[in-house]
Protein backbone atom coordinates (compact mmCIF):
# COMPACT_ATOMS: atom_id res chain seq x y z
CA UNK A 1 0.00 0.00 0.00
CA UNK A 2 1.64 3.22 -1.15
CA UNK A 3 1.92 6.03 1.28
CA UNK A 4 1.89 8.92 -0.54
CA UNK A 5 0.05 11.79 -1.08
CA UNK A 6 -1.70 13.04 -3.62
CA UNK A 7 0.38 15.89 -5.20
CA UNK A 8 -2.55 18.37 -4.58
CA UNK A 9 -1.74 17.85 -0.43
CA UNK A 10 1.75 18.11 -0.47
CA UNK A 11 2.36 21.97 0.12
CA UNK A 12 4.63 23.10 -2.87
CA UNK A 13 8.24 23.92 -1.22
CA UNK A 14 9.41 27.29 -0.27
CA UNK A 15 12.57 28.69 -2.17
CA UNK A 16 14.77 30.43 0.27
CA UNK A 17 14.29 33.81 -1.51
CA UNK A 18 10.69 33.71 -0.61
CA UNK A 19 9.22 34.68 2.74
CA UNK A 20 5.38 34.18 3.40
CA UNK A 21 3.74 38.02 3.09
CA UNK A 22 1.64 37.22 6.36
CA UNK A 23 2.86 38.17 9.46
CA UNK A 24 3.75 35.42 12.36
CA UNK A 25 1.49 36.26 15.97
CA UNK A 26 4.81 36.69 17.52
CA UNK A 27 6.21 39.25 14.86
CA UNK A 28 3.02 41.19 15.08
CA UNK A 29 2.89 41.45 18.99
CA UNK A 30 6.92 42.45 18.89
CA UNK A 31 6.10 45.10 16.08
CA UNK A 32 3.37 46.98 17.75
CA UNK A 33 5.46 46.78 21.27
CA UNK A 34 8.24 48.50 19.31
CA UNK A 35 6.25 50.87 17.44
CA UNK A 36 3.79 52.07 20.51
CA UNK A 37 2.46 55.17 20.07
CA UNK A 38 3.81 55.89 16.78
CA UNK A 39 2.42 55.63 13.40
CA UNK A 40 4.03 54.79 10.18
CA UNK A 41 4.15 57.53 7.17
CA UNK A 42 6.16 57.39 4.02
CA UNK A 43 8.43 55.56 6.15
CA UNK A 44 8.93 57.45 8.83
CA UNK A 45 8.15 57.09 12.22
CA UNK A 46 6.15 60.13 13.77
CA UNK A 47 5.00 60.53 16.97
CA UNK A 48 1.09 60.25 17.79
CA UNK A 49 -0.87 63.68 18.73
CA UNK A 50 -1.08 62.32 22.23
CA UNK A 51 2.74 61.14 22.89
CA UNK A 52 3.77 65.23 21.17
CA UNK A 53 1.38 66.51 23.80
CA UNK A 54 2.50 64.16 26.97
CA UNK A 55 6.47 65.55 26.04
CA UNK A 56 5.61 69.04 25.91
CA UNK A 57 6.81 70.84 28.74
CA UNK A 58 4.35 70.72 32.48
CA UNK A 59 3.13 73.87 33.39
CA UNK A 60 4.78 75.62 35.79
CA UNK A 61 4.16 78.79 38.18
CA UNK A 62 6.58 80.92 40.30
CA UNK A 63 5.17 81.01 44.32
CA UNK A 64 6.68 83.06 47.05
CA UNK A 65 6.31 82.11 50.80
CA UNK A 66 7.59 82.15 53.84
CA UNK A 67 9.14 79.01 55.27
CA UNK A 68 10.46 79.09 59.22
CA UNK A 69 10.62 83.00 58.88
CA UNK A 70 12.53 83.11 55.33
CA UNK A 71 11.16 84.31 52.43
CA UNK A 72 11.41 81.51 49.56
CA UNK A 73 10.59 82.31 45.55
CA UNK A 74 10.58 79.35 44.14
CA UNK A 75 9.32 77.98 40.20
CA UNK A 76 7.44 74.50 40.78
CA UNK A 77 5.67 72.07 38.28
CA UNK A 78 1.73 73.01 39.32
CA UNK A 79 1.45 69.51 40.64
CA UNK A 80 4.43 69.79 43.24
CA UNK A 81 3.48 68.81 46.41
CA UNK A 82 4.16 71.23 49.22
CA UNK A 83 6.45 68.19 50.72
CA UNK A 84 8.39 67.92 47.55
CA UNK A 85 8.83 71.82 47.81
CA UNK A 86 10.17 71.15 51.11
CA UNK A 87 12.21 68.21 50.78
CA UNK A 88 13.38 68.34 47.02
CA UNK A 89 13.62 72.33 46.47
CA UNK A 90 14.29 73.25 49.77
CA UNK A 91 16.53 70.72 51.00
CA UNK A 92 14.40 70.50 54.55
CA UNK A 93 14.17 67.13 54.55
CA UNK A 94 12.80 66.76 58.36
CA UNK A 95 9.24 66.60 56.91
CA UNK A 96 8.70 62.97 56.45
CA UNK A 97 7.42 60.93 53.30
CA UNK A 98 4.96 58.07 54.86
CA UNK A 99 2.15 56.97 52.59
CA UNK A 100 2.12 60.37 50.80
CA UNK A 101 -1.62 60.21 50.52
CA UNK A 102 -2.55 62.02 53.74
CA UNK A 103 -3.14 58.95 55.99
CA UNK A 104 -0.40 59.01 58.25
CA UNK A 105 0.48 62.20 59.33
CA UNK A 106 4.63 62.26 58.75
CA UNK A 107 4.25 65.01 56.87
CA UNK A 108 2.53 67.36 58.82
CA UNK A 109 3.47 70.76 59.07
CA UNK A 110 2.00 73.88 59.89
CA UNK A 111 0.61 76.66 57.36
CA UNK A 112 -0.32 79.77 58.61
CA UNK A 113 -0.63 78.27 62.13
CA UNK A 114 -3.13 75.48 61.08
CA UNK A 115 -1.43 71.48 60.65
CA UNK A 116 -1.89 70.64 56.98
CA UNK A 117 -0.80 67.17 55.10
CA UNK A 118 1.78 68.43 53.37
CA UNK A 119 1.76 66.02 50.97
CA UNK A 120 -1.69 66.39 49.52
CA UNK A 121 -1.12 70.22 49.33
CA UNK A 122 0.02 71.79 46.35
CA UNK A 123 2.87 74.73 46.69
CA UNK A 124 1.35 76.64 44.21
CA UNK A 125 -1.93 77.34 45.92
CA UNK A 126 0.33 78.61 49.01
CA UNK A 127 1.20 82.22 47.98
CA UNK A 128 1.94 84.64 50.59
CA UNK A 129 1.96 81.69 53.06
CA UNK A 130 3.85 81.37 56.23
CA UNK A 131 4.78 77.52 56.93
CA UNK A 132 6.61 76.31 59.50
CA UNK A 133 7.94 72.74 59.37
CA UNK A 134 10.35 70.85 62.45
CA UNK A 135 13.29 73.00 61.38
CA UNK A 136 11.95 75.97 62.26
CA UNK A 137 10.39 75.46 65.93
CA UNK A 138 13.62 75.50 67.86
CA UNK A 139 15.36 78.56 68.40
CA UNK A 140 18.79 78.04 67.92
CA UNK A 141 19.96 75.16 70.11
CA UNK A 142 17.05 75.72 72.55
CA UNK A 143 14.34 73.42 71.53
CA UNK A 144 10.64 73.91 71.55
CA UNK A 145 8.75 73.01 74.73
CA UNK A 146 7.77 69.79 73.01
CA UNK A 147 10.48 68.87 71.11
CA UNK A 148 11.83 68.83 74.60
CA UNK A 149 9.34 67.28 76.27
CA UNK A 150 9.84 64.52 73.45
CA UNK A 151 13.09 64.02 74.55
CA UNK A 152 12.53 63.69 78.25
CA UNK A 153 9.17 61.18 77.52
CA UNK A 154 11.01 59.12 75.62
CA UNK A 155 8.24 59.50 73.21
CA UNK A 156 9.86 57.84 70.25
CA UNK A 157 11.17 54.67 68.83
CA UNK A 158 12.64 54.75 65.69
CA UNK A 159 11.52 58.21 65.09
CA UNK A 160 10.66 58.64 61.21
CA UNK A 161 6.89 59.81 62.52
CA UNK A 162 8.57 62.17 65.23
CA UNK A 163 8.69 65.68 63.73
CA UNK A 164 4.87 65.15 62.15
CA UNK A 165 4.02 64.17 65.32
CA UNK A 166 5.92 67.53 66.58
CA UNK A 167 4.49 69.38 64.42
CA UNK A 168 1.00 67.90 64.84
CA UNK A 169 1.09 68.49 68.84
CA UNK A 170 2.14 71.65 68.25
CA UNK A 171 -0.80 72.78 66.50
CA UNK A 172 -3.38 70.51 68.72
CA UNK A 173 -2.06 72.69 71.79
CA UNK A 174 -1.82 76.15 69.73
CA UNK A 175 -6.09 75.19 68.62
CA UNK A 176 -7.09 74.27 72.37
CA UNK A 177 -7.35 70.84 72.25
CA UNK A 178 -5.66 69.81 75.17
CA UNK A 179 -8.38 69.35 77.78
CA UNK A 180 -8.04 65.87 78.83
CA UNK A 181 -5.99 62.75 77.34
CA UNK A 182 -8.58 61.28 75.08
CA UNK A 183 -9.18 64.50 74.09
CA UNK A 184 -5.04 64.75 72.81
CA UNK A 185 -5.80 61.19 71.34
CA UNK A 186 -8.65 62.47 69.63
CA UNK A 187 -6.82 65.41 67.79
CA UNK A 188 -4.00 63.32 67.46
CA UNK A 189 -5.08 60.45 65.45
CA UNK A 190 -4.43 61.53 62.32
CA UNK A 191 -0.81 60.45 63.37
CA UNK A 192 0.24 56.64 63.19
CA UNK A 193 3.55 55.90 65.25
CA UNK A 194 4.42 52.58 63.66
CA UNK A 195 6.57 51.80 67.12
CA UNK A 196 3.68 51.84 69.21
CA UNK A 197 4.44 55.39 71.26
CA UNK A 198 1.15 56.67 71.55
CA UNK A 199 0.80 56.61 75.37
CA UNK A 200 3.79 59.27 75.72
CA UNK A 201 3.25 61.06 73.12
CA UNK A 202 -0.02 62.38 74.81
CA UNK A 203 2.14 62.56 78.02
CA UNK A 204 4.28 64.92 76.32
CA UNK A 205 1.55 67.36 74.39
CA UNK A 206 -0.48 66.98 77.69
CA UNK A 207 2.73 68.36 79.91
CA UNK A 208 3.79 71.15 77.66
CA UNK A 209 0.12 72.07 77.11
CA UNK A 210 -0.30 72.38 80.88
CA UNK A 211 3.19 74.28 80.87
CA UNK A 212 1.75 76.70 78.40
Amino acid sequence: MSLDLPESAVPPPTRADESSSAPTRRTFIATSTAVGGAVVAGGTFLAAPQEASAAAASPSSRVSLTVNGTRRTVTVDNRTSLLDLLREHLDLTGSKKGCNAGACGACTVLVDGRRVNSCLTLAVRLEGAEVTTIEGLAKGDRLHPLQQAFVDEDAFQCGYCTPGQIMSGVGCIQEGHTGSPEEIREYMSGNICRCGCYVKIVRAVEQTAARK
